[in-house]
């Protein structure tokens, strides 16, 4: 499967940004007052396509990559920030009860989003500082 390694990574950051388009999309509906549009099935299952594909994708990237990959435990770090992530986003699209909340939960999981992207990147637990610190 090493073969297909540059497809499979190629899928997972088309998801990668699909599912943030998305959800970003979602969220502004949210935050405009218009959240019965935000929350149309056609949207939501696009989501939930996806996102199907992403976790797919990071599954198979997983079992292809040599163990020695992970040693720095990046990929832990960023799995807790997806939960988290998760967790922020159905906040900020249905679950808070105010408005502010779902405004606080949607600016969380933008930073969560962005801090997951940048870990995947760097290779490191500590991201985009890993990055800029070489």
């Amino acid at each position: 499967m090493i073969a297909f390694y540059a497809q499979i990574r190629a899928v997972h950051i088309a998801a990668v940004l699909t599912s943030g388009v998305l959800f970003v999309t979602r969220g502004l509906m949210v935050q405009s007052g218009h959240k019965a549009l935000a929350m149309t099935p056609w949207l939501r299952y696009a989501s939930y396509s996806v996102d199907t594909v992403l976790l797919t994708a990071a599954l198979m990237l997983a079992t292809v990559l040599p163990a020695a990959l992970f040693a720095n435990h990046w990929l832990a770090v960023k799995i807790a920030l997806l939960v988290a992530y998760v967790v922020l986003g159905s906040f900020a699209l249905k679950r808070a009860q105010s408005v502010r909340g779902q405004t606080a939960a949607f600016m969380a999981a933008l930073c969560v989003y962005v801090t997951i992207i940048g870990i995947a990147r760097a290779h490191h637990p500590s991201g985009w500082a890993a990055l800029l610190h070489g």
